[in-house]
């Protein structure tokens, strides 16, 4: 049973129908003390860091949240859900995130539409896995792929450990996926990704941390 939480915001409706398409049996989870009932826990997301944040952090989902991943129950993150794990974000203001991942949520650079890159990044885009390492099994399917992105601000993790991929807006490259133990987050909209976001949808059900 996979845990959709929902706090007022993102496109559970679309995320949700991906996940079943792909076998996963979905429940909204709004009441965080039932979050530690769900084998895994997929966080969506779409619009403002501090809104997010401040959901999250009103029903007390936030702590729910943190201890849940403590316990080491496989969680995905997308978008937005994949920024407030953050230290930081710098998106209209200072807001602190979830601390699960070091590091912070930064804009594009402000030259980037006057050299012709529109601000959001949206459309389709690479998801470059390290070459250093074996690739995370719930990315192993992106390999050569490209997938859908629609974000104005990026995550930049503090330790390289924590870059499971990358990808480049222009000359600029961000994260596409970060996480470490029984987590993992990315940028990308696995959900509007077609083939290649089913089969990362299906990889993180089969995922045993």
């Amino acid at each position: 049973m996979i845990g959709l939480i929902n706090y007022g915001m993102g496109n559970l409706h679309s995320v949700a129908k991906a996940l079943e398409k792909v076998g996963g049996e979905v429940e909204l989870v709004s009441d965080a003390e039932q979050l530690n009932k769900y084998e895994r826990i997929v966080l969506p997301g779409v619009g403002a860091f501090r809104d997010c944040i401040g959901a999250l952090k009103e029903g007390g989902m936030d702590e729910a949240l943190k201890e849940t991943i403590a316990a080491g129950t496989p969680f995905l993150g997308i978008c937005l859900g994949m920024q407030v794990l953050m230290d930081i974000s710098h998106e209209n203001g200072d807001y602190s995130g979830l601390k699960l991942i070091s590091g912070a949520v930064n804009p594009f650079p402000e030259s980037h539409p006057e050299r012709g890159f529109k601000i959001p990044h949206m459309g389709w885009n690479d998801v470059i896995l390290s070459s250093e390492r074996p690739a995370h099994p719930v990315l192993m399917p992106l390999q050569d792929e490209q997938v859908y992105y629609v974000h104005a601000y990026y995550c930049a993790p503090e330790n390289p450990q924590d870059m499971l991929a990358a990808c480049s807006y222009g000359d600029y490259p961000f994260a596409a996926a970060v996480g470490h133990d029984n987590m993992v987050a990315v940028q990308f909209h696995p959900e509007k990704s077609q083939r290649a976001g089913m089969a990362m949808l299906e990889a993180f059900l089969q995922w045993k941390p």
